[in-house]
């Protein structure tokens, strides 16, 4: 089964310390943890201010909801559950509707029994390359719809292809 700690540093590298870039639709960010995620795991009321300060633990406990939200534990591969969760992470229910559309499942952004099952019962190297396509397709149609956006692919392949 799949081990959150082997996901940590793979996360780690690709989010930065403290910015608060106009242009990113998070907001301000930390460790790759927004103000909206971080308001809603952390502190309610929380401030950009506080999301500066956020400590290691805040970013574990962070990362754990996205984890969890995948059931990441129940998955047998590791590097599928890396890029499941990683997609989460950056996209939200996407990261979750999306390879259910590909696994035939319902797209309900709820990881079930069903969704475990059929995740489970592929291919790992197969699954995970048309999840890898499915995943870049996505993104060059976040900027496709919202050229602003287009400053942040060359970044988003990297980290992509990191997971490659």
């Amino acid at each position: 089964m799949a081990d959150i700690t082997l996901l940590v540093p793979k996360i780690l590298k690709w989010e930065g310390g403290y910015v608060n870039d106009p242009v990113d639709r998070g907001g301000c960010t930390n460790m790759g943890v927004t103000i909206a995620a971080y308001r809603e795991i952390i502190n309610p009321r929380g401030t950009c201010a506080d999301v500066k300060a956020m400590t290691s633990a805040d970013f574990q406990k962070v990362l754990r909801r996205y984890w969890n939200r995948w059931k990441a534990d129940e998955i047998k591969d590791q590097k599928l559950a890396n890029i499941l969760v990683d997609w989460v992470w950056g996209s939200g229910a996407w990261g979750i509707k999306i390879p259910q559309r590909l696994l035939g499942v319902t797209q309900d952004g709820v990881v079930g029994p069903a969704t475990l099952k059929a995740l489970n019962a592929k291919d790992p190297v197969s699954f995970h390359a048309a999840l890898y396509a499915a995943r870049e397709k996505f993104l060059n149609d976040i900027v496709a719809g919202n050229p602003s956006q287009k400053r942040f692919i060359k970044g988003w392949m990297n980290r992509l292809r990191d997971f490659k």
